[in-house]
């Protein structure tokens, strides 16, 4: 469990303590884009693999329990996980990595439903585990995952503002917000469902089809409620 803890600390510190702040910047000064990147990657792939082996090997401690309650909950609310993750993955966005050139455009596709569509999905999928697993292993983990993408939004908005300049990022972020649909139902965008690919759509929904019926065996927990 100490394992776990370390891990989760150094993968969230990383993240929430370098990338997106000042500090990020001084890296950056002094390592050049490419060195930074380098060296973030490769501490992100360290802390990432720490994490889900010191999870795997944490004893089973139970807190509330699984519940079973919670499955078929889950089951719904794992397609929009799967729908921001995948489509977000594939739709260019000036908040993604290296695309800080797309402010000046228009957002479009899912970026309309929320600027960060990616690290949206992955919170709503650590939430949705963090609940449903009832065990301290889980509540470290799941909620080390929830933390880094829930915050990350905010830190990856402070960033950008600050590269961009306040005119170019208020500008954009007038029209997106974190909060999915909220700047459409402000009014402030429209959903424009033409947008997306079709083939974004059924990636999506394919890909969630073989975690859902594969869950069993490959985490070793059935998704369906006994």
């Amino acid at each position: 469990m100490i394992s776990l803890v370390l891990a989760a600390v150094f993968f969230a510190g990383i993240h929430l303590g370098v990338a997106g702040t000042r500090f990020r910047d001084r890296c950056v000064a002094a390592l050049g884009v490419r060195g930074y990147q380098v060296a973030f990657s490769v501490a992100s792939i360290v802390g990432l693999v720490w994490l889900v082996i010191a999870y795997n090997r944490a004893p089973y401690i139970a807190t509330w329990g699984l519940l079973e309650w919670w499955k078929p909950v889950a089951i719904v609310l794992m397609l929009p996980a799967f729908l921001l993750v995948v489509i977000g993955l594939t739709t260019p966005n000036p908040t993604s990595l290296a695309q800080e050139a797309r402010l000046a455009a228009p957002p479009s596709g899912i970026v309309r439903v929320t600027r960060h569509p990616f690290l949206t999905g992955v919170g709503l999928w650590a939430l949705v585990h963090l609940v449903g697993n009832g065990d301290w292993a889980s509540l470290v983990f799941f909620g080390c995952w929830t933390v880094v993408a829930l915050w990350g939004t905010v830190s990856i908005d402070a960033k950008r503002r600050r590269l961009a300049g306040p005119e170019l990022w208020d500008r954009f972020a007038a029209q997106t917000s974190i909060m999915p649909f909220a700047a459409i139902a402000a009014g402030r965008n429209q959903f424009a469902m033409g947008e997306i690919a079709v083939w974004q759509w059924l990636t999506a929904i394919v890909l969630y089809a073989l975690a859902l019926g594969g869950h069993q065996s490959i985490i070793g927990v059935s998704p369906f409620p006994v």
